[in-house]
C-alpha cells in the first residue's frame, strides 16, 4: 500500500520510510526538502493521491509555547483536511508519553491539542504515545547543563531506541487504525539522575550529574511518574548499554 511518511526525512521518520519499503510498500517521505509543507499546504493534495494511510512524526522547528501549538495546529489541520479530500483510511500519529498529565507544559499542551483534532475528525486514527529517544540523550543532558554539572531531577525516566519506536509505528500503521493510543517505552526504568550519571560516564564526558528535585525538564519541574506509562505499555527489547554499544558516537 501507499503510506505517506509526513517528516519522513527525520529521525523517526527516515526508518519508518525504510522498513515500510523493506516490507514492500511503497513509502513517500513528505516534508519541506521533498516539496510538501504542511504549514501552507504545499504538496499535500499530491503527495496524498493514492495514498492509503498516512504516518505523521513531524515535529516542530520552535519549542517556544505559542510557537509549537501554532505548529501542531496549523500542520495537522492542513494534514487531516488533505487526507479526508484524497481519502485516506488510517492517520497515525506519534505522540509523547505523559502529555495528558502536564498540561501546563507548552510542548504537551500543544500535542494535546493536535490529539484533539485527531479524535475529531472523521479518519480512523492510532496515536502512538513514546517515551523519549536513546538518541536524544545527549541533547537532554546538554540542556540540563550548568558549566561542569549536570543537573536531573531523580523522576522515573524510561527511554527507548529510536529503532523500536519506528518499528511499533509502522506495524501499527499497516493494521487496522486502533481509534485510541498505544504507549510505548524501553525496557528499562531508571531515575533521570541515575540514568545519566551513568550515561554521562559511558561517553567518556567529565561533566558531574547533580541530583536536583526542582531540575527542570521542557520547562517545567517534573512529577515522579510524568514521563513514564502506566500499566499496559508496550515495551522494547534493548537497553541502552547496548544499543550504545552499537551506536558509538551517538
Amino acid at each position: 500500500m501507499k503510506i505517506v511518511v509526513v517528516g519522513g526525512t527525520g529521525l523517526i521518520g527516515s526508518k519508518l520510510v525504510t522498513k515500510l519499503g523493506e516490507h514492500g510498500h511503497e513509502a513517500v517521505p513528505a516534508s519541506p526538502n521533498t516539496g510538501v509543507n504542511t504549514l501552507t499546504g504545499e504538496g499535500l493534495a499530491e503527495v496524498l493521491d493514492g495514498a492509503s494511510v498516512v504516518i505523521d512524526v513531524s515535529n516542530s522547528p520552535s519549542f517556544e509555547d505559542a510557537a509549537v501549538l501554532e505548529f501542531f495546529q496549523t500542520s495537522t489541520g492542513n494534514l487531516l483536511a488533505a487526507e479526508e479530500k484524497a481519502g485516506v483510511g488510517h492517520h497515525v500519529a506519534l505522540s509523547v508519553v505523559g502529555t495528558e498529565r502536564r498540561p501546563d507544559i507548552g510542548y504537551f499542551r500543544a500535542k494535546v491539542a493536535q490529539e484533539k483534532l485527531i479524535k475529531d475528525s472523521p479518519i480512523p486514527f492510532s496515536i502512538v504515545h513514546a517515551t523519549q529517544f536513546f538518541e536524544f540523550a545527549r541533547r537532554i543532558a546538554d540542556e540540563a547543563a550548568d558549566g561542569g554539572t549536570v543537573r536531573m531531577p531523580p523522576v522515573l525516566f524510561q527511554p527507548i531506541a529510536g529503532e523500536e519506536v519506528a518499528q511499533t509505528v509502522g506495524r501499527t500503521a499497516v493494521g487496522s487504525p486502533l481509534n485510541g493510543r498505544l504507549d510505548i517505552a524501553g525496557p528499562e526504568r531508571f531515575r533521570m539522575d541515575e540514568f545519566f550519571r551513568g550515561a554521562l560516564a559511558a561517553w567518556g564526558d567529565p561533566r558531574e550529574v547533580v541530583t536536583d528535585p526542582h531540575a527542570h525538564y521542557f520547562g517545567a519541574e517534573m512529577r515522579d511518574s510524568d514521563l513514564v506509562p502506566g500499566e499496559g505499555a508496550t515495551l522494547g527489547e534493548l537497553k541502552y548499554a547496548d544499543w550504545l554499544a552499537s551506536n558509538a558516537g551517538e
